[in-house]
């Protein structure tokens, strides 16, 4: 991935030298004349192009973003409420992701969001131990997190 960064920046700035234009517009045109060669040039490459995983990196963001809103509005009507009938639980959520930064990252992402804290980590990190402050389904909260997260997190690690 490094590789091919520097390779479109030394594509931005040979079209720049060769275009005659030293002004940003002209190594952003080449930059992205630099993102074209790659493409067409993919099947030399091992790994996939950088820009897929950035493109991943940036759903991945917004998906947290939107789950942020989703737990503020949640954890906003169980504070809201008369009459405080919270189910709080602890539940073991089993994990696939097998590297180090990426259970770092899906331990941060959950525990950045409101109403979940994940309180510790197996010794074999391949469960996460997570406490909800309301949570009507282990399951469905279970299956929420692999569905958004861990599955955005896979996206973003795939080589």
């Amino acid at each position: 991935m490094a590789f091919q960064i520097i390779l479109n920046f030394v594509l931005a700035f040979v079209w720049m030298f060769l275009s005659s234009n030293y002004t940003v517009a002209g190594f952003i045109v080449g930059f992205l004349l630099g993102i074209l060669l790659l493409i067409m040039m993919r099947r030399f490459f091992a790994t996939r192009l950088y820009v897929y995983r950035i493109w991943a990196i940036i759903k991945l963001t917004l998906l947290f973003l939107k789950e942020l809103v989703l737990a503020n509005i949640q954890v906003l009507q169980v504070v809201l409420k008369p009459k405080l009938d919270m189910q709080p639980a602890f539940f073991a959520y089993p994990t696939v992701l097998k590297q180090e930064w990426e259970i770092t990252l899906l331990s941060s992402l959950i525990t950045l969001t409101p109403g979940t804290v994940v309180v510790h980590v197996s010794d074999d990190a391949k469960t996460l131990y997570v406490h909800a402050i309301d949570i009507s389904d282990v399951d469905e909260a279970i299956a929420a997190i692999r569905d958004s997260f861990e599955k955005a997190i896979l996206e973003v690690s795939k080589s």
